[in-house]
């Protein structure tokens, strides 16, 4: 099956030709012409990624962002800012909101036919990665509850804070990136991830993830 992306835009000839674009290249399209719109599409339909312009009627695309990351669920939704609006301050702002890419009004489609391109590919490898750590680590865990005959003994308590960031650690994601979907800073990302080394006695990412799994701390 096709992926499907969703297109918020309220100019109609905007939508018009990005889905068409879309469509030819072999994607599924959904339109919206409001962010009010798009949320309850996002919600129906669960979109492989977001397209939306920033300057909308009823809600605007900083809102629609920030409304869809809050749903686990969408956190690692790919979203793409297209906007006229071009400022540094309106471009970290986009960024702050939970935008993956920015790019500004006129653009290419071919340009923007690749970036989507780019987002998928990296989600998809992401959630193959998550997949394939959540069920070796469940293969670990029923392997040991086979040996001992009982479930494991989970060692530490996270805070709700320091699971979110385990989360995106097990998705593959950089200091950098899990800041940007946390609203934290590179720096406050890096004392979660020391103090999870701390409490899981691990020294690398690799290691804190397979502990991770393998007492399901992410439950």
């Amino acid at each position: 099956m096709p992926l499907t992306l969703l297109v918020v835009d309220d100019d109609l000839g905007t939508r018009l030709s990005i889905s068409d674009y879309l469509e030819m290249s072999g994607y599924s399209v959904l339109t919206a012409a409001d962010g009010q719109e798009a949320l309850a599409m996002v919600e129906t339909y669960h979109p492989h990624l977001m397209v939306t312009d920033i300057v909308m009627p009823r809600m605007n695309g900083y809102e629609l962002v920030r409304h869809v990351r809050q749903n686990p669920k969408f956190r690692l939704l790919p979203v793409i800012f297209l906007t006229a609006r071009n400022k540094t301050e309106e471009r970290i702002a986009g960024y702050q909101s939970g935008a993956d890419l920015y790019l500004p009004k006129p653009f290419e489609l071919k340009e923007l036919g690749a970036a989507i391109r780019n987002l998928l590919e990296r989600s998809q490898i992401i959630q193959s990665e998550a997949r394939l750590s959540y069920e070796e680590g469940l293969r670990a865990n029923s392997h040991t509850v086979g040996q001992a005959g009982e479930t494991l003994e989970v060692p530490i308590k996270l805070t709700q804070r320091e699971q979110q960031v385990a989360v995106l650690l097990t998705h593959g994601l950089s200091n950098a990136e899990i800041g940007s979907r946390l609203h934290l800073s590179p720096r406050t990302v890096e004392k979660y991830v020391s103090s999870l080394f701390r409490k899981t006695s691990t020294s690398n990412r690799a290691e804190l993830v397979g502990f991770v799994m393998k007492y399901r701390l992410l439950q």
